[in-house]
């Protein structure tokens, strides 16, 4: 992996009506000509993504979106594809037309922000167009704001060094093992290599946790489930065993009592989501009966084997720990529905291909609708009778 994965940067995004000058300042904000940039009312249909390095915060998404008032044929699709974003957004700007100030829709957007925590900055675009007069008379109703000029580049600086300390003050990203494990600790990580194992690579949440080993100055070991046995005689004073969701029970059984273990799935259960709240839903299968409907969502796209983890093992786990061939359903990427009442539990992936924004925002929903939501490796383990086992090492860091 050379650059960070757009799931583990800052999601900023742009909204505004049409016209505003959202993409003008994207554009300015990147040094790239990235979004079109066009006179004509719905020049952006779908929202554009740009990737940079935003120093010294590090990795973040600039997202463009269409114009919240766009009227032409296809602007109800489109604006309904702005307000999906809002579930990802981290950081939202909010661009209005110094000459064309809706405070109706300014007033609706603040009131979305409000409802998903998201942090805002409102931006005054095309102060180049008015008479000083006009101008004091505007900052003197927007005292918050940040006033600018896509085209004679004003106020870009003092936006730039306002997103900057916006995403500074933010809640701190959680790590995924640096605070379980103490510097200079000893982690083994167990990868078992089978079909679901891409050619010449291991997957994302292994690399992320090698990764986070790094960062914290913890030594990690990589084996596969075959030679866990003779690594743990190689490799004394062990502080944590990490493994793969799909071997639990077996590294469980050669893993000693007293040394702790968890699995990739846990892990990110703790830095991508709500660990309670999966914990609380892998107990309440025991409520589920032959007319349950299970939702799965993952958070990417992949073909599916026979040793597929959402597709094959855990409905096969669960039709097997109910009794019943439950009805699944199956959502893929930020397709995730609104009417969630219907399902009697919904089972997330490890979250790796989304933003932890993404995932709280599920949760939240679940919450506020009184349906269960657990997580892959949550799940797995309670299936296992391991639950309690793998949660010990967080106990005391959620």
């Amino acid at each position: 992996m050379n650059t960070a994965p757009n799931s583990n940067r800052k999601h900023i995004a742009i909204y505004g009506k049409t016209n505003s000058g959202k993409s003008s300042l994207m554009n300015r904000l990147l040094n790239q000509e990235i979004s079109l940039v066009s006179e004509l009312e719905g020049t952006t249909t779908d929202p554009v993504f740009k990737a940079m390095e935003l120093i010294p915060v590090g990795p973040v998404l600039f997202i463009d979106t269409a114009g919240l008032n766009d009227n032409s044929a296809l602007g109800k699709m489109r604006v309904k594809k702005t307000l999906e974003i809002l579930t990802r957004t981290d950081l939202a700007l909010y661009v209005m037309d110094s000459t064309d100030l809706d405070f109706s829709s300014y007033k609706e957007m603040k009131l979305k922000f409000k409802k998903y925590n998201i942090p805002y900055i409102t931006v005054i675009n095309k102060i180049d167009t008015l008479h000083p007069e006009e101008l004091k008379k505007i900052k003197s109703q927007f005292q918050d704001a940040v006033f600018i000029s896509t085209y004679e580049n004003q106020g870009l600086e003092e936006l730039n060094a306002l997103i900057i300390n916006k995403l500074e003050d933010a809640e701190s990203e959680i790590p995924i093992l640096g605070d379980l494990v103490p510097y200079n600790g000893k982690v083994i990580l167990v990868v078992p290599i089978d079909s679901e194992a891409p050619k010449g690579r291991i997957i994302l949440p292994q690399v992320q946790c090698i990764r986070d080993c790094l960062d914290h100055g913890i030594k990690s070991y990589v084996v596969r489930d075959t030679e866990l046995e003779s690594a743990l005689e190689d490799i004394k004073d062990v502080d944590l065993v990490i493994t793969d969701s799909q071997v639990f029970k077996k590294v469980d059984e050669i893993v000693p009592k007293n040394m702790k273990l968890t699995s990739f799935s846990m892990l990110f259960a703790r830095h991508k989501g709500d660990i309670n709240a999966f914990v609380d839903g892998a107990i309440k299968v025991r409520n589920l009966n032959r007319d349950s409907k299970i939702l799965i969502s993952e958070s990417c796209s992949h073909n599916v084997s026979h040793e597929d983890i959402g597709r094959v093992k855990i409905p096969k786990m669960l039709n097997k720990y109910t009794g019943f061939d439950l009805h699944y359903e199956y959502r893929v990427g930020h397709d995730f529905p609104d009417d969630i009442e219907k399902y009697d539990l919904i089972i997330h992936c490890g979250a790796c291909m989304i933003n932890r924004k993404t995932v709280l925002n599920r949760v939240k929903l679940c919450k506020e609708k009184g349906i269960p939501i657990t997580n892959y490796g949550v799940l797995i383990a309670y299936l296992t009778g391991i639950l309690d086992r793998t949660m010990l090492i967080m106990d005391n860091n959620i």
